[in-house]
């Protein structure tokens, strides 16, 4: 088998202001350990592919830092997108430059770079197990990560006919279900949508090729450009432009922490808490205070007598808000003076 591991590190993680910003979003940000979050997922994905047969998919305005990140790849893996143009174009185009190089036979294991991942040599071993599902099945596999919890800030998947042991074929992808649905799902054996996938290239192409017009013309008129390419692809999932209108799609269950941090709040599930339940990570302080999640870049935090608070600092902006409201920055950041916010 010749594997190739691609890496989805695009957007600019709004949620995680004031830390994130366009130039500085939450992948290249260390905000689960001391390392960037992109330097950790290269790191988990070492020992299965070499530097050359690695692939990251990024903005085009953070293709130097990227570099700068992950010095051991060769420059022409960096695959700068113009616009974004979601993950079904960016996927896309990652196929063919493998195929290219290694052929249709090649197998492609996708991961994100901004997760939190607990238990790395099971993760590692799940998607050795997916590559080779992938080929000798001749199908799309992706990974469900069994539930910790009815969580309705996920998508689910729900697994459908046996095909052998624990592999099974989709039945279908569920978007975000409200609290009570997220509970019944979990309870019928439902699975997290984890947005790790695997596949031979030259399989994906041919489903773009049958399932996809959001993408399939603009691919075939490109030709090698990169920017010609991304200037006309229409805007999809590939979870909505593939997965949910293909047949060979399978599920392999994940049974190892996965998180996608999504928010400053889901730090307090990735991050090693302290004897009183804080998640801390910088200079920081905590007296007779609880429950609280603390980003300190370069300026000391001093909490006391406080609960359930998530506290940024940075180049002498402090936010403070409650690990509920956390989940909702957009309402702040819409409300904020442009300078304030763009700071």
């Amino acid at each position: 088998m010749i594997r190739w591991n691609v890496v989805l590190a695009g957007g600019i993680g709004s949620r995680f202001w004031p830390l994130s910003t366009p130039d500085r979003p939450k992948q290249l940000l260390p905000l689960v350990t001391d390392a960037p979050m992109l330097c950790d997922t290269i790191d988990r994905l070492r020992a299965s592919a070499p530097p050359e047969r690695t692939l990251v998919l990024t903005n085009a305005s953070l293709r130097e830092a990227v570099l700068r990140l992950a010095p051991a790849l060769p420059p022409e893996n960096i695959i700068a997108e113009p616009r974004p143009a979601g993950t079904c174009a960016a996927l896309a185009w990652a196929a063919r430059v493998i195929a290219e190089r290694d052929g249709a036979e090649a197998v492609m294991v996708c991961t994100h770079a901004d997760w939190s991942i607990g238990d790395v040599p099971a993760f590692q071993a799940t998607l050795d197990r997916a590559a080779q599902v992938a080929l000798t099945e001749r199908a799309l596999v992706t990974v469900g990560i069994v539930p910790s919890r009815p969580d309705p800030g996920f998508g689910y998947i729900q697994p459908g006919a046996i095909v052998h042991d624990d592999v099974r074929r989709v039945a279908r992808f569920a978007e975000k279900p409200d609290v009570a649905t997220a509970v019944r799902m979990v309870a019928d054996g439902y699975l997290w949508n984890s947005g790790i996938f695997a596949w031979c290239v030259g399989d994906l192409l041919d489903e773009i090729r049958a399932l996809t017009p959001e993408v399939q013309p603009a691919l075939e008129q490109a030709g090698d450009d990169l920017s010609a390419f991304f200037a006309t692809v229409k805007s999809i999932a590939i979870d909505v432009g593939v997965l949910e209108r293909s047949a060979r799609v399978l599920v392999l269950p994940g049974q190892f922490a996965w998180d996608d941090v999504g928010t400053w709040a889901a730090l307090h599930r990735v991050r090693q808490r302290d004897a009183q339940d804080n998640a801390m990570l910088g200079p920081s302080v905590a007296c007779q205070s609880t429950g609280n999640v603390v980003h300190a870049d370069g300026t000391l935090v001093v909490l006391y007598g406080v609960h359930d608070l998530v506290v940024v600092a940075r180049d002498g902006l402090v936010m403070v808000t409650t690990r509920e409201k956390a989940t909702d920055l957009k309402t702040l950041l819409d409300a904020l003076p442009t300078e304030i916010r763009d700071q």
